[in-house]
């Protein structure tokens, strides 16, 4: 395979565009990285890198062989109606994807177990309170078990706090139970946090409902991680105002960026990061292309294929 006889075609925002040019020039120099959408000669372009790419704008590229999506999630491609189907779609898996998520989430967790929304507030006031219990029990449900839900599953049960976790189809995690499909009940009855790490498809829109809410047996904090869209606001502030929900742990939100008017902001029991728990590592990125393009010219099978059907 050689790389310089290759076109690769970028259609993402600015700020994707100059981390990836910059990726491409450390790594495959002889690569050039044109971007698009609107490019000479599309019908001769070999490799889609996508990032929110305008819906249709896809049509043009007819004979690309590669298709990846910048980043883990793929609910941006699957938007498009007019997504090609028989071009293979890859998403990137980076390690650091799955050590950043699970370190901020063991934050956003030890920040509540320890409860330094408290101690910040005690300190703050002059307030030197040695006799109240320093730690909330916890038991963490994670709803979830892909690669970036068994990694923080794992890290949390070996922290030596008990641990849940509920997939649609069956996983094995040693020292955790697990439910899957049919189950999700058991999970919401079973932890006083819950932390979501769902992908984004058309069976998880919404899913941090009330409906889901109610079915929770203790008051329970919340750590969302996952895609804005997997969340209702609205219900999770009704779920606070009620007492369901003891707090939220927020980086993702319905519209990004969060609009200056949401309630989130100033909500005393919400705190809120700017979709920044888990960054996709550009170098490594291109790394997992290039060994995905080497397979696919040696006919071999691809890594992080996306599955349609499921839509991740």
């Amino acid at each position: 395979m050689e790389l310089a006889t290759l076109r690769f075609v970028i259609i993402a925002p600015e700020a994707e565009v100059v981390k990836w040019t910059a990726a491409f020039a450390a790594i495959a120099p002889e690569v050039t990285l044109e971007v698009g959408p609107e490019v000479p000669q599309p019908e001769a372009v070999s490799v889609l890198l996508l990032w929110n790419h305008p819906q249709g704008s896809l049509r043009p590229f007819t004979q690309a062989r590669l298709i990846y999506s910048l980043g883990a999630g793929v609910d941006h491609l699957m938007r498009d109606p007019h997504l090609p189907k028989q071009i293979p779609i890859c998403r990137i898996v980076d390690p650091l994807l799955s050590f950043s998520m699970s370190n901020y989430i063991l934050f956003a967790l030890l920040h509540y177990h320890r409860q330094w929304d408290k101690y910040t507030a005690d300190q703050q006031r002059r307030i030197w309170d040695h006799d109240a219990p320093p730690e909330r029990s916890v038991k963490v449900g994670i709803l979830g078990l892909g690669t970036l839900g068994q990694d923080a599953a794992q890290k949390i049960h070996a922290l030596g706090f008990e641990v849940v976790g509920y997939s649609p189809s069956p996983k094995k995690l040693p020292g955790i139970t697990t439910f899957h499909e049919g189950e999700l009940d058991e999970l919401l009855a079973n932890c006083n946090v819950l932390v979501c790490t769902v992908p984004y498809t058309l069976k998880t829109h919404g899913l941090l409902s009330m409906s889901l809410f109610k079915k929770l047996t203790a008051p329970t904090f919340l750590i969302n991680a996952s895609r804005g869209k997997v969340q209702k606001s609205t219900d999770i502030l009704e779920a606070l105002d009620q007492g369901i929900l003891t707090g939220a742990f927020l980086d993702v939100f319905e519209e990004e960026p969060l609009p200056q008017t949401s309630p989130f902001w100033s909500h005393p029991k919400v705190y809120i990061t700017p979709h920044v728990a888990s960054i996709t590592n550009p170098q490594a990125g291109v790394r997992q292309m290039l060994k995905n393009l080497r397979a696919l010219t040696d006919q071999k099978p691809l890594e992080h294929l996306v599955n349609l059907e499921k839509g991740y």
